[in-house]
C-alpha cells in the first residue's frame, strides 16, 4: 500500500472479533486466562493491550520497522530508548535538541553514569571524531528543534556502523510522511506523537520504532518494566489522528510556503530558518532524504525588536508550547521550550532571545499571515 492508504488501512484496521473498522478501546486492566501457566496473548494492560498494539503495529509499518512501542509521552519514549544502555556507556548527541531532551540527559541520565558528548551533527568529521571506545550510540534530531538544522541520516548511520554503534533519530518534526530514518540506516526512531502524529493538540504520547529484532525484544522488556505505557483511550485517539496525517501535512506545508513568502518580504524579520529555502544550510541534504520540508518555521526578529510584545499581540495564532496541531502555534524557545537550557549554552547553540518558532496550522493562510502582519506592525 502507498503511504496515505497505509495510514488508514495499516496496523489492525479491522477488529478481528467484531469486524469494526475503528479499533475498539479495550479499557480492561487485566484479561481472563483460561490455562494456568499458559501463554495468553493478553494478560495485563501494562504488558500489552489490544488498542495500544494496533497503534504500535501501525507506526512500525509506517516507519518500515520490525516493532513499535507506545509510551505516555515523547520524553518517556526517549528515556526508554536510553535505558537500553548501561552505566559507563557514551553517546554522541546533537547540539540542537529539544530542551526536555537536554534536561533528561543532564539532570537524570548523567546521574546514572551515562556519558555524553555534544556535537554539531551537520559536521560529519566532528561526529566521527567524537566517537570513543565506549560509545554505544549517536542520537540526534533532523530537522532540529528549534533551528531546523539538517543532519545527513545515511552518512551518520554509515559512520556509526563503521564504529559498531547504533543510530537513534528523533523524527518528530518530519514525521514518517516526510522522512523514514530506518530506511536510511538508523536503528531506532523516536517520536513525540503529541505533535503531528496526533495532530489535534488533544493527546500526549511517545513512540519508538526499531528494525532490529534484538532491540525490539529489549524495548518490550523496558516498556513493561518501567511502565510508562500509553493508555488505551490515548492509543485510540492517537491512531485516529494518524489516519489524517497525510491530508493534514499537505495543507500544513502549503500554508508554510505562503507564510515563508510573507516573512521573506517583511522588514521586521532578520533571519529565517527553514530547510525548504534553497540558500538554507542543509537544504540539499533535506531535499535528498525528505519528501517535503515540513511546516515548522523559525525566525529571528531584527535586533532591538521586542519578541514578547510581538507574540502577545497575536490574536489568531496561539502562544503555546507544543507544535504540529491543526491550529497555528507560536513560542519563544529561550523562554518556553528551551528555557531549561542555560542562557550561555542557548546562545552558543544559536538560540537567541529574538528567536521565534512557528508551527503553521491548517487555517486559511490569509488569516495566518494577516495575524502575523498586524502583530509585526505593532513593533514599529
Amino acid at each position: 500500500m502507498k503511504f496515505n492508504t497505509q495510514l488508514i488501512h495499516g496496523g489492525n484496521s479491522e477488529d478481528p472479533t467484531t469486524g469494526a473498522v475503528s479499533t475498539p478501546i479495550y479499557r480492561s486492566s487485566t484479561f481472563h486466562q483460561h490455562v494456568l501457566g499458559g501463554e495468553p496473548k493478553w494478560e495485563y494492560s501494562r504488558t500489552g493491550n489490544p488498542t495500544r498494539a494496533s497503534l504500535e503495529k501501525l507506526i512500525a509499518e509506517l516507519e518500515h520497522g520490525a516493532a513499535g512501542f507506545a509510551f505516555a509521552s515523547g520524553s518517556a519514549a526517549i528515556h526508554a530508548t536510553f535505558s537500553l544502555f548501561s552505566q559507563g556507556d557514551h553517546f554522541v548527541v546533537g547540539s540542537d535538541v529539544y530542551g526536555g531532551t537536554f534536561r533528561l540527559i543532564n539532570k537524570v541520565l548523567k546521574r546514572f553514569g551515562l556519558e555524553f558528548t555534544v556535537v554539531d551533527m551537520q559536521d560529519l568529521e566532528a561526529v566521527e571524531n567524537a566517537i570513543q571506545d565506549n560509545t554505544v550510540a549517536v542520537y540526534f534530531e533532523t530537522p532540529t528543534n528549534p533551528l531546523l538544522q539538517i543532519a545527513d541520516i545515511k552518512a551518520i548511520a554509515d559512520i556509526a556502523k563503521k564504529h559498531g554503534v547504533k543510530t537513534i533519530v528523533d523524527n518528530t518534526f518530519a514525521t514518517p510522511y516526510n522522512q523514514q530514518p530506518l530506511t536510511l540506516g538508523a536503528d531506532i526512531v523516536v517520536h513525540s506523537a503529541t505533535k503531528y502524529l496526533g495532530g489535534h493538540s488533544d493527546v500526549v504520547a511517545g513512540l519508538a520504532v526499531t528494525n532490529d529484532e534484538e532491540i525490539a525484544e529489549q524495548l518490550a522488556f523496558l516498556q513493561n518494566s518501567i511502565g510508562s505505557t500509553l493508555g488505551p483511550d490515548d492509543s485510540w485517539l492517537l491512531q485516529r489522528g494518524m489516519k489524517t496525517l497525510g491530508a493534514r501535512m499537505r495543507v500544513h506545508q502549503e500554508n508554510a510556503n505562503e507564510v515563508i513568502n510573507f516573512l521573506q518580504n517583511d522588514n521586521h524579520i532578520g533571519k529565517i530558518y527553514y530547510p525548504g529555502l534553497k540558500d538554507f544550510p542543509g537544504h540539499e541534504v533535506a531535499a535528498k532524504q525528505m519528501r517535503n520540508f515540513g511546516a515548522m518555521i523559525s525566525f529571528e526578529l531584527k535586533d532591538g525588536l521586542d519578541a514578547k510584545k510581538f507574540v502577545e499581540s497575536l490574536q489568531l495564532i496561539d502562544l503555546a508550547e507544543s507544535l504540529g496541531g491543526i491550529e497555528s502555534l507560536i513560542e519563544v524557545p529561550a523562554v518556553m521550550t528551551h528555557g531549561s537550557i542555560p542562557r550561555e549554552i542557548r546562545l552558543e547553540n544559536g538560540i537567541k532571545d529574538e528567536l521565534i518558532r512557528l508551527s503553521v496550522g491548517i487555517e486559511d493562510p490569509e488569516d495566518i499571515i494577516a495575524d502575523l502582519q498586524q502583530a509585526l506592525k505593532k513593533l514599529d
